[in-house]
């Protein structure tokens, strides 16, 4: 005897496009990269569905633009700096060496 699930899975949907609806209309929007990649992601095709100006494009990471000959330059990362870069930058080797003269009399109790 057979079983009429027999085939299926718990929790499975329903098998074909009558049962799950209408499908919404798409539209195929072309994105290109400085690495000459391109990416088509589709959007809905409704009045309140904004299409965005840049897209990140999967390959490479790089943001993706819809002008194929300007595509948008990829990001610059500024590399890490360290706590001692960023003092560095707001004080002159001088002022360092008054300060750290400061701070080892106050340790010292020469005040």
């Amino acid at each position: 005897m057979a079983s009429a699930i027999r085939g299926s899975r718990v929790g499975a949907g329903p098998m074909g496009e009558a049962e799950r609806g209408d499908s919404i209309a798409r539209a195929y929007v072309s994105y290109f990269c400085a690495n000459g990649h391109e990416v088509r992601p589709s959007f809905a095709v409704e009045e309140t569905v904004v299409i965005p100006a840049e897209w990140d494009c999967p390959k490479c990471g790089f943001p993706a633009g819809r002008d194929r000959n300007n595509p948008p330059s990829p990001i610059k990362n500024e590399p890490y700096k360290t706590h001692l870069a960023y003092v560095k930058e707001r004080r002159t080797d001088a002022e360092g060496e008054r300060l750290l003269e400061e701070a080892l009399r106050k340790i010292r109790g020469d005040d």
